[in-house]
């Protein structure tokens, strides 16, 4: 049984598309991770951690001082026991307090979510790792690809940054130090 002229066309033309398409994604694929590009799969992961771990030691400290201000309250609380005046003041005091603990919970529910953030990107990362894989690496690096990179925290001041990677103040005196200043000047 022979196909119709008209089906080999259509036949055809659909593999010429599907064909047109796989190069498509071939192109895309190459494009994730070229040969010395950054990884940004891994870059938003680290950016998203050190997020929560800022806000978590924010988050601790905040928690500590108020700690140690609820302490102190008691403090001068028993020490103006007979004091009615103070005794209302110190109830809100304890009052403030208690709200600043509260609201710290964000920290929390902020390092839940950021973590399912991380773990999409994570899983999103290894199924394109494994598209990559099946395709082949070499196959992909050999597909010459346009990158036009816009990073739009490019103008941005670059900070704060990841433990390691930003200037020390030895750097900063260095560059504010009084040879450098004469260097523009003299």
């Amino acid at each position: 049984m022979s196909a119709a002229p008209n089906d080999t066309m259509i036949l055809k033309r659909e593999l010429v598309g599907l064909f047109g398409h796989m190069q498509k994604i071939r192109k895309e694929l190459a494009a994730l991770n070229p040969p010395g590009a950054p990884d940004h799969f891994g870059g938003m992961s680290e950016q998203l951690d050190a997020i929560v771990g800022a806000t978590e030691g924010a988050t601790n400290t905040i928690m500590e001082s108020m700690e140690s201000i609820g302490n102190l309250m008691a403090e001068a609380r028993a020490a103006n026991a007979d004091n009615a005046a103070l005794s209302a003041l110190f109830d809100k005091v304890d009052d403030k307090v208690g709200m600043v603990f509260e609201a710290c919970s964000f920290q929390d529910i902020t390092g839940q979510r950021i973590s399912k953030v991380v773990n999409t990107l994570k899983f999103v990362e290894e199924r394109v790792n494994a598209i990559i894989l099946t395709w082949g690496r070499d196959e992909l690096t050999k597909v010459v690809v346009e990158i036009k990179e816009e990073d739009p925290d490019k103008k941005l001041l670059h900070g704060p940054q990841l433990p390691g990677q930003g200037v020390t103040q030895a750097d900063v005196d260095k560059m504010l130090g009084q040879d450098a200043i004469d260097k523009l000047f003299g």
